[in-house]
């Protein structure tokens, strides 16, 4: 099937990426505003901008249901803009993935996605904007840049600092998947767990044997 994307109306782009792009990690964002209110909600469209400096990038399409800006766009705009050019992103894992989902409900502005989806805000070290005390990983960051695209908004963070949990890294720094837990959004209501997973060697030739072909299995939450 050929398909012109010009042809087509939002929602059938939107379910054409979001069920052939997979699995996407998901970015639990965080943030406060200029009056002191914190907010959080999930973001699918997000991966890795740069390792040096480290820096992450995350996507938002289109506005809210009743036409107004998403909470996070205002709030990650820097200063200048009325925003407060801070925010953190929580690592989404299966052990609160109920929440995570629940935080991805429009609410009024100003009113409490942590309250809403049940997740405890703790203070950050290097920014103001809370992150997600649930989270078994998160990196606080400082906006870079603002891209838009079309009716998106591309947001790319530098990360000033992160935590990760004691036990999920080791003195090489190799992170423990299993028990970081992440998952990924697919299409509709569709997530996956990070569990089943397979070894290969980049540029290895494709009839050499993988490294490794068994599943890794995790006990659902």
């Amino acid at each position: 099937m050929d398909i012109d994307p010009r042809k087509l109306s939002d929602e059938l782009r939107s379910k054409l990426l979001t069920g052939l792009v997979v699995p996407r990690p998901i970015a639990v964002v965080s943030t406060i505003s200029r009056e002191g209110h914190f907010n959080v909600a999930p973001f699918s469209y997000f991966n890795v901008a740069s390792d040096t400096p480290m820096a992450l990038l995350f996507s938002m399409t289109g506005p809210k249901p009743d036409r107004t800006e998403k909470d996070t766009l205002r709030n990650v705009r820097r200063p200048a803009q009325g925003g407060t050019g801070e925010f953190v992103i929580n690592v989404a894992s299966q052990h609160y993935a109920r929440a995570v989902a629940a935080a991805g409900a429009s609410l009024p502005y100003g009113a409490s996605e942590f309250d809403y989806a049940g997740v405890t805000p703790g203070a950050s070290r290097h920014v103001k904007a809370p992150h997600v005390a649930e989270a078994h990983a998160y990196f606080e960051c400082r906006t870079r840049r603002i891209v838009k695209v079309g009716h998106a908004h591309l947001v790319i963070g530098t990360v000033v600092h992160l935590w990760l949990r004691d036990d999920l890294v080791d003195e090489r720094f190799r992170v423990d998947a299993d028990g970081l837990g992440a998952i990924g959004r697919l299409a509709g209501f569709d997530y996956c767990r990070t569990a089943d997973r397979f070894q290969m060697k980049t540029g290895a030739r494709p009839d050499e044997a993988p490294l490794s072909s068994a599943p890794v299995t995790q006990d659902p939450a």
